[in-house]
């Protein structure tokens, strides 16, 4: 999976952040567990969060890092569904966690917003469909 495809626009990001409390990562740090009810959404400011999805076997599906300018967590809270992957930031990584209530409240205050929204999701969708059908 391309870590770009969870990468927002800098209009996003600069929202996000507006409203975020920093998450502190001393150490690797979970944020949030597949399968897990959804709380809100992670924005990457520095460093780097390992993303991991597993089958109901247990076995590693795919793992990818993302970077700086990813936003996390997007799909389980648009669609208030359990969280697909489980992310875990590195040591000393930058991240900022909006709840999804000042989420939901930004998205309905500033519309425009909902369509860079749409484009880090469409981003992973493209990605995961190229994942499976190219070897």
């Amino acid at each position: 999976m391309d870590p770009s495809a969870f990468v927002a626009s800098q209009e996003l990001i600069d929202a996000l952040v507006t409203l975020s409390v920093p998450v502190p990562c001393e150490e690797d740090c979970i944020l949030f567990c597949q399968g897990y009810a959804p709380a809100g959404v992670y924005v990457v400011s520095g460093g780097a969060v390992k993303l991991a999805m597993v089958s109901v076997s247990g076995k590693l599906m795919f793992e990818v890092e993302s970077g700086p300018g990813s936003v996390l967590g997007l799909p389980g809270v648009i669609a208030n569904q359990a969280y697909s992957l489980t992310a875990v930031a590195r040591q000393g990584s930058k991240i900022g966690f909006v709840t999804r209530e000042k989420f939901t409240e930004l998205m309905g205050c500033n519309p425009a917003l909902s369509m860079r929204v749409l484009e880090v999701l469409a981003a992973e969708v493209r990605t995961a469909r190229r994942a499976i059908f190219e070897p």
